[in-house]
């Protein structure tokens, strides 16, 4: 399944900070892929559900580490 997420979310991952646009689901044996366009490089990305963190957020409760 393909999920495009509206609004995206603000992602952080191997390749640097960027948005994640969609969601890509292919079932119980398999991670979930999040579908990120990197900010610095404006790459797009697939990376495994393992490898993200969303973006730090005090107005929704995620101070930074």
């Amino acid at each position: 399944m393909f999920t495009q997420l509206d609004p995206s979310i603000p992602m952080d991952t191997p390749k640097g900070r960027g948005l994640a646009l969609a969601v890509i689901d292919y079932g119980l044996e398999h991670n979930l892929l999040w579908v990120v366009a990197v900010d610095e490089t404006r790459e797009i990305w697939c990376v495994p559900n393992a490898d993200v963190r969303v973006q730090p957020n005090w107005s929704a409760g995620r101070p930074p580490p």
